[in-house]
């Protein structure tokens, strides 16, 4: 299953598009989304970065880096973001 979460990382791809040789996707998410709770991922890169083996900067993500699927883009039209919203006195 890590190779599986390994190439989801990788690729950015939705997780039902995920090649079966790893299994079903949903396993392979569950398994992923267990260890983002327990703070796995975390461990692991703070080892990482403790051996020398990547820096900090390696491990940073920007808005260009984030893949978004193509039907993930935003709200229900009609609706208005928090940021929108204007206060009145």
């Amino acid at each position: 299953m890590l190779n599986g979460i390994l190439y989801w990382l990788n690729t950015g791809i939705p997780w039902r598009d995920l090649p079966e040789r790893y299994g079903p996707w949903k396993s392979v998410y569950t398994r992923f989304r267990r260890w983002s709770l327990q703070g796995v991922w975390e461990h692991v890169f703070e080892e990482l970065i403790a051996q020398d083996i990547v820096d900090e900067g390696t491990l940073m993500l920007d808005s260009i880096t984030v893949k978004v699927h193509q039907h993930g883009n935003g709200a229900k039209k009609g609706t208005k973001r928090p940021s929108a919203a204007v206060e009145e006195d």
